[in-house]
């Protein structure tokens, strides 16, 4: 197994969470401020760059534990493949929240470019070396390992903000 495609999905996730990270305080301000001038669109929570920095600094270790997963167990680990099937996916839901505005929204960019070819790459590259798991279940449980990432990092944020304020 190489070591590409395992401490791959820490490198794609990072260089994907660095885009978020530079962009979702303007972009979420400037979202917040058309909502309340009355522009047509999706009603979205304004989130500010400390509490996705937040959230993006809780799952750091979390996705580099399932890349060192990854490795340790040549990528046959369920929880890595499900991570790799899950990030992946999750590149087509941030072209549909940009679809869905009619514009940007941080994490479009990596999307296409980053996301879904690593995915779609790392997808293929477990397939080809024998060792993929059933892919029903691996999309079910990366759809589920998503869902649970970004509860436990927006979540997380908001509790420790919330934390920061009352000491």
């Amino acid at each position: 197994m190489n070591n590409r495609l395992t401490w791959g999905l820490f490198a794609a996730w990072a260089v994907h969470d660095a885009e978020e990270w530079l962009t979702v305080g303007r972009w979420s301000a400037r979202r917040a401020a058309m909502q309340r001038q009355g522009r047509r669109g999706p009603r979205l929570p304004q989130i500010s760059d400390a509490r996705m920095r937040t959230g993006i600094a809780l799952l750091a270790p979390i996705v580099a534990a399932t890349a060192l997963d990854g490795a340790r167990t040549g990528g046959r680990s369920r929880l890595f493949q499900a991570a790799v099937a899950g990030f992946g996916l999750h590149g087509f839901g941030h072209l549909a929240a940009s679809a869905a505005t009619r514009g940007y929204t941080p994490g479009v960019a990596t999307a296409p470019i980053v996301v879904i070819p690593f995915g779609a790459w790392a997808w293929h590259r477990l397939g080809r070396d024998g060792i993929r798991r059933p892919a029903v279940a691996t999309v079910r449980d990366g759809i589920v390992a998503v869902a649970a990432a970004l509860a436990l990092g927006h979540v997380g944020a908001a509790a420790i903000q919330y934390g920061n304020r009352h000491f």
